[in-house]
């Protein structure tokens, strides 16, 4: 066996409190219906509790009426078919009411993890893995509502029976017999949870192994053509049975551990029902209990022991939906890297000046990527940032976003620091193009008009056709209602700029980034857009991200970033002029074209 350190078991349970609490402001919205759920329990249990004694009343009525056998006990007949009757009611009427209880907190606890998964930051969603999160999210959120059904139909009602036949044991038979029944009933428990404590943590290797397998899938699947290309399915199906050549032995030791504790149970249970079963035969041999008592004594004994027959199920079901819970309860501890200051104002956006002022920025400290940047695009005015991979082009965009804080200097619209304006609407109040578009997996017009969800049909095909993809759409044999794939992969790679394109139009924004915008399209489509975008710039504030310079060369204002810092600036010609970089690059991408 495994040994598990105590300090490790304190801080488990520490948690498992802590996660059930928890779950308490989740009942609260029908606390009403909680509470009938538990009086039909009690009122269930009650009623299973009075039908052994019913039935040791039928049993001493008809041992004392031997000689009139044609005397039927009516009333006690049926009033132990009421009990057996109103136990089943009350139990599906507690069933009937909890369940409105149960899936409106597993409703609440699914959107609250993922509004909480959109406020944690770009740098939590670079590192996740969606196929783990997936599951973890999925198996946690499944959690609240299995544990909320052991509770009421599991763990209360064996407590709330223990406690009914304790005070019929104590207060009708020797002490004895409740030493006996609750006895074997201690060393049950303790042997149980001894047992599972142990065997939890193929559990916890379990559900690793299964979230690392499931990643794999999703992953595979998310790049499939990748895989195509290279012809790799036998490499992902292998990476893929390894994890789950390494899930199966640790299942295959779960499997063979409970099996060793069913056993020890049933020996438990054997053993405690024979002692308790000698004594009572014994006390009515002695004439001190009727064979009624007898009868009495072995039906609670059955009736307590059915329900601690799956005790140890439902102890292990617990610890198990403990350890899923855990993962969405951690994963909502995680604390955003970008929250909204105290005092945070909506932005107000005047004429929609953009100006980064001394910024420094980098995405881990050794790795410095913007060094003391400083520029202004001025309302009306195009600005484009030019240079080679890796030089901090697109890190930009992400700044103005307020995906990442930047780590000193400022970054003002309109001289306000979006460090101290709030998220939403400082979001709001710009539209972007990424280089990289992705699209939900859903109807061209429903990606289209998410760009703005208060536009009318007449707008969204108005943008679109500024985007130059209304003929387009308006070809294909579902038109509008066509269904573009998961990222969109059933569209070609300009079909989707062109979608983005039409998104960020429809948004109306005070500020326009174009990040690539037009690296995808075929040059008769990319001049048509570039006039578009060039008449569009006109009224609205429009930072470039480039790399063909060619389709910069009307910006009132290019930015040459080398290493994270601005070496040249000024306009296309003036650039030229300098015979610096710029140029550099000019002359090798028109040798090329």
């Amino acid at each position: 066996m495994h040994s598990i350190s105590p300090t490790s078991n304190i801080h488990s349970n520490r948690r498992d409190l802590q996660n059930l609490r928890s779950i308490l402001p989740y009942l609260m919205d029908y606390r009403g219906r909680a509470l009938f759920a538990l009086t039909c329990l009690v009122l269930s249990k009650v009623a299973n509790v009075g039908v052994p004694i019913a039935l040791k009343a039928i049993v001493d009525f008809l041992e004392g009426h031997k000689e009139q056998l044609l005397v039927l006990p009516v009333a006690l007949l049926l009033a132990y078919g009421a009990l057996r009757l109103s136990s089943s009611l009350f139990n599906e009427l507690r069933d009937t009411v909890f369940a409105k209880v149960r899936y409106h907190a597993m409703r609440r606890l699914s959107l609250r993890v993922l509004s909480h998964l959109h406020d944690l930051s770009l740098r939590f969603h670079l590192d996740r893995k969606t196929g783990a999160i997936s599951r973890d999210l999925e198996r946690g959120t499944r959690s609240v509502g299995t544990i909320m059904n052991f509770m009421v139909f599991s763990i209360i009602p064996i407590l709330v029976e223990f406690t009914l036949v304790a005070a019929v044991l104590l207060s009708q038979y020797a002490l004895v017999f409740t030493l006996i029944t609750f006895g074997t009933v201690v060393a049950y428990m303790l042997f149980t949870f001894m047992i599972t404590e142990w065997r939890m943590e193929f559990r916890h290797e379990m559900n690793r192994l299964d979230s690392e397998a499931n990643t794999h899938a999703i992953d595979s699947l998310i790049n499939y053509e990748t895989v195509k290309y290279f012809t790799n399915e036998e490499r992902e199906l292998e990476r893929i049975d390894n994890t789950l050549a390494q899930w199966e032995s640790v299942a295959v030791k779960s499997q063979s551990t409970m099996s060793m504790l069913n056993f020890g149970q049933a020996s438990i249970i054997a053993i405690g029902v024979t002692i308790i079963m000698f004594f009572a035969a014994h006390s009515v041999i002695q004439g001190e209990m009727s064979i009624g008592d007898l009868v009495m004594v072995n039906a609670f004994m059955l009736q307590l022991f059915i329900p601690l027959g799956a005790l140890g199920i439902i102890y292990r079901q617990i610890k198990y939906t403990l350890a899923d819970m855990d993962l969405v309860f951690k994963l909502l501890e995680k604390k955003p890297e970008i929250v909204d200051a105290e005092a945070a104002q909506p932005l107000q956006v005047t004429a929609g000046e953009v100006e980064f002022k001394q910024v420094c920025f980098s995405y881990q400290p050794e790795r410095p990527i913007l060094k003391n940047l400083s520029f202004t695009v001025k309302p009306d005015q195009t600005v484009a940032i030019v240079g080679h991979s890796g030089a901090g082009k697109s890190t930009l965009s992400r700044l103005l976003f307020r995906f990442y804080d930047i780590q000193s200097g400022e970054i003002l619209i309109d001289q306000q620091n979006i460090a101290h304006v709030t998220q939403q609407s400082l979001r709001q109040a710009i539209g972007i193009v990424p280089q990289d578009t992705i699209l939900f997996n859903d109807t061209i017009y429903y990606n289209l008009h998410y760009g703005n969800l208060d536009a009318s049909r007449e707008q969204v095909e108005k943008a679109a056709e500024m985007a130059c993809i209304k003929d387009f759409i308006e070809s294909l044999p579902k038109g509008w209602d066509t269904v573009v794939g998961e990222r969109g992969l059933k569209l070609s790679g300009g079909e989707k700029q062109r979608v983005a394109i039409a998104r960020a139009l429809l948004k109306q924004p005070a500020i326009l980034i174009f990040d690539e915008a037009t690296s995808s399209l075929d040059s008769a489509t990319e001049q048509a857009i570039q006039e578009t975008l060039q008449s569009i710039s006109a009224q609205h504030t429009t930072l470039i991200i480039a790399h063909r310079l060619s389709t910069i060369v009307h910006a009132d204002q290019i930015l040459v970033l080398k290493q994270g810092e601005i070496i040249e600036r000024g306009s296309h010609s003036s650039l030229l002029a300098l015979n610096g970089e710029y140029s550099r690059m000019w002359s090798i991408q028109q040798s090329r074209s």
